[in-house]
């Protein structure tokens, strides 16, 4: 891919990205018979919290969602991306870098106006942006561009770059870049699946491996239709994302305007289903702590465990039902190639049973996909004693 050549800018506007952090009903304690075990830890790994914080231990029986949250909690408490220490010219670094990874094109470009905008280094962009070397870059740049690239490329943070990154920031300061980072990335996977556009006459500054699909409503530019404008949600103070960067009619607050929450997900589509999305996002992710908390409550919910290997060793849907067949083949798409085709996308909604069901589905992936990544970041292994079910590569 040749380098891309930063544009002018002559807009700077602005998102509320703003994502409830819902728990989600935990799983059972898995069974024996795994890939291996857990029981020797790394030497930057807490042997209470079994993480790289001094935390306590998660509660098992909360699933990925406590241990997810108890890594929050080692934050500063403050709004991330307006009062945090760290800058926003650095924290605006961590979003592109998370855009970048995921192919996110509506993500990116919005927040490198918005980055240049608060002062982030023009030549900064264009490294995360072309994939370059970051030799040259400042100690903290260099730290969160390789940060975002293991993490979303490797699914692990080295040692190294752990202790670099907590020398430079702290621990709870580099606590809230990461769950800044993780809580972006499940918004990345919302736009991916609704195939959101930039809106005519906007530019889009993201060299994409692929050419977006045109299946887009015209007002909304993505595959949902434009919500009235009183079913808009309005905030009155800055959320974690502050003030909003899409332009009317676009962006996740509009595809999330869409669902009906997770009651209505729950009562709507079957539980077999929804573990099934929840294993297709952790494999995705090399998610050991989801999966294998995740697995053996699924099996005893009714979900064949011949496509629960399926999922595990990355295998052929051929033969599986249809609605499996096509959740597999959605989660596929949207954690690989970062865009899904008009075909896969019409399966999804048929085996969910319509739109609203797909967008509350995509909300529960999303955040298992920010879940995913703190659990990454901040290493976190099994509880002792516990096997671990699936293979990592």
């Amino acid at each position: 891919m040749h380098a891309f050549t930063r544009p002018p800018f002559v807009l700077i506007l602005g998102t509320v990205l703003c994502l409830a952090v819902t728990p989600f009903p935990a799983s059972a304690s898995p069974a024996s018979g795994a890939p291996g075990t857990q029981s020797s830890l790394p030497a930057d790994v807490n042997a209470e919290s079994r993480n790289r914080l001094s935390t306590p231990a998660p509660d098992p029986a909360g699933g990925p969602a406590a241990a997810a949250a108890a890594i929050r909690g080692a934050g500063t408490g403050l709004n991330a991306r307006w009062e945090s220490p760290v800058g926003r010219p650095l924290l605006e670094l961590a979003i592109l870098i998370t855009a970048r990874e995921h192919d996110a094109p509506f993500e990116w470009s919005l927040h490198e106006m918005e980055a240049v905008a608060v002062g982030l280094d023009p030549d900064v962009i264009d490294v995360v942006r072309n994939r370059e070397s970051l030799s040259g870059l400042g100690d903290r740049d260099a730290v969160i561009i390789q940060a975002g690239r293991e993490i979303y490329g490797e699914h692990h943070l080295s040692a190294e770059t752990y202790r670099r990154a907590v020398d430079l920031f702290g621990e709870a300061n580099f606590v809230d870049v990461v769950d800044l980072m993780a809580r972006y990335a499940g918004t990345a996977g919302r736009l991916a699946a609704f195939n959101q556009h930039m809106p005519p006459g906007w530019p889009q500054f993201l060299p994409l491996p692929f050419t977006q699909p045109d299946d887009v409503d015209p007002q909304s530019q993505s595959r949902l239709p434009l919500l009235p404008a009183p079913a808009q949600t309005l905030r009155s103070t800055p959320s974690l994302y502050g003030r909003t960067l899409s332009p009317q009619g676009t962006g996740p607050g509009q595809i999330r305007g869409h669902g009906a929450g997770r009651e209505s997900l729950e009562a709507n589509v079957a539980r077999p289903l929804l573990d099934l999305a929840i294993l297709v996002t952790a494999r995705a992710y090399d998610d050991q702590y989801t999966w294998t908390l995740t697995e053996p409550a699924a099996v005893e919910n009714g979900l064949d465990p011949a496509v629960v290997e399926v999922v595990r060793s990355g295998g052929s849907i051929a033969g599986l039902g249809d609605k499996e067949a096509a959740l597999i083949d959605f989660g596929r798409q949207l954690f690989g190639p970062h865009t899904v085709t008009p075909e896969t996308y019409a399966s999804a909604l048929e085996a969910v049973g319509g739109s609203t069901n797909l967008v509350d589905l995509v909300d529960l992936m999303a955040q298992h996909v920010s879940d995913a990544v703190l659990l990454i970041a901040f290493d976190q292994h099994l509880p002792a004693g516990v096997e671990a079910l699936l293979p990592m590569p």
